[in-house]
């Protein structure tokens, strides 16, 4: 599925809200227009500085504390098989990063399945919610990594994840209080690569968008906070690595979230 009106700005450095040091919006910086709705939000001015530019610390889902992208790609495949659909060799790659209307109907146009997104959404997040209710696939050292960050900055999270998802591993994986924002692509006009559900977590946050270290694993999910200025971290899943072209945006690489602390956020200030 090709993303109308957008593509990854060409320099890693923009900064909130999209904007370069001289006022110029960098190419291929579309965001939705929701989130324009408030160009000036209240950021506070007592933003604790200690630890540099950085003022909160924005997490992806899938592939980042879950390791959910096989689950994902199972349930997806069993729908369009019952369903008489048929898979493509690219598609597994091809919804990462989508919203949920999104991927349902790339499954309805691309993969052939004669049902409504709607519906193609409801049924593969009632086999996600099942299978996590039985196992919730949390990364190893991905709740102590976000218990160590939540006591030196706010957390979000940015997920291409149905809200049901997002409330039902935050709730299974105890870490619920430890993030004073969740959203979710369904809530904003554009999945990633777009960086909308990256601005809007940090309008939730109160915090400039370049002022936020974003932790990414996916091509589209590392395109999406890097447009978003953010800082980013990659922490590449070995099963779905990003491309190199997405990985260059990051500001650091990490081979695990085991090694992600408040020193390694603090060094891409």
């Amino acid at each position: 599925m090709k993303f109308e009106g957008f593509s990854a700005p060409m320099g890693r450095r923009s900064r909130a809200l999209g904007r370069r040091a001289d006022g110029i919006r960098p190419t291929g910086y579309f965001p939705s227009p929701a989130i324009l709705a408030d160009p000036t939000p209240a950021y506070p001015d007592s933003v604790d500085t200690v630890r540099g530019m950085i003022a909160a610390v924005v997490f992806d889902l899938d592939g980042v504390l879950v390791d959910s992208e096989a689950v994902w790609d199972e349930a997806r495949r069993a729908l369009v098989a019952d369903r008489g659909g048929t898979w493509r060799d690219d598609a597994t790659r091809a919804m990462m990063g989508m919203s949920s209307l999104e991927w349902s109907r790339y499954v309805r146009e691309e993969l052939g399945v004669a049902m409504e997104p709607e519906a193609i959404s409801a049924a593969v997040v009632a086999e996600l919610e099942r299978r996590y209710r039985r196992r919730l696939p949390l990364i190893d050292g991905a709740r102590e990594a976000v218990e160590r960050l939540a006591d030196a900055w706010p957390l979000g999270l940015a997920s291409s994840s149905n809200r049901e998802i997002i409330d039902l591993v935050l709730d299974e994986s105890g870490l619920a209080d430890r993030f004073a924002a969740a959203v979710s692509s369904e809530e904003v006009g554009a999945g990633k690569p777009a960086p909308d559900v990256y601005l809007e977590a940090a309008r939730r946050l109160g915090v400039e968008p370049g002022r936020c270290a974003a932790v990414e694993d996916s091509s589209n999910g590392l395109r999406s906070a890097a447009a978003a200025g953010m800082r980013v971290i990659a922490i590449p899943h070995a099963a779905f690595p990003p491309d190199p072209d997405a990985l260059a945006l990051a500001d650091l690489v990490l081979d695990s979230i085991a090694a992600l602390d408040a020193a390694t956020v603090a060094a891409v200030a």
